[in-house]
């Protein structure tokens, strides 16, 4: 058995560059302990530990779009709901090992999980 390590996403709205381009799909990986020890000596973090997630995403989102690199910029310019769809994935990567959210079908009301990933959050 493999460990998933890398997880594709589509942004609910997307991220819009200095040139007006529109960027939705993207891959984020599970984060390291480097990932969330190494941020705390941020100064950003150290006066504003909000700032932590601005900083730990832009380290494991390894693709958005047609960027040449994701850094603490563009997480800050993202859209408030695309922030919180990523913390949440976030969350479910590196808590769960996947990115899998529990559901109960309206019918017949089993649970089953169903994974967020390309395509969901798109319009």
């Amino acid at each position: 058995m493999t460990l998933q390590t890398e997880f594709n996403f589509s942004l609910p709205r997307g991220y819009v560059d200095s040139e007006g381009n529109l960027h939705k799909s993207g891959i984020m990986r599970m984060a390291t302990a480097l990932d969330e020890i190494a941020p705390m000596k941020d100064p950003r973090v150290q006066s504003n530990p909000a700032y932590l997630a601005v900083i730990l995403l832009s380290r494991v989102i390894i693709q958005l779009g047609d960027l040449q690199q994701v850094n603490p910029k563009v997480i800050e310019n993202l859209f408030s709901a695309d922030f919180a769809f990523l913390e949440d994935m976030y969350r479910r990567i590196n808590d769960q090992g996947n990115n899998n959210i529990e559901v109960t079908c309206p019918n017949c009301e089993s649970q089953f999980a169903v994974e967020l990933g390309s395509g969901l959050g798109e319009q």
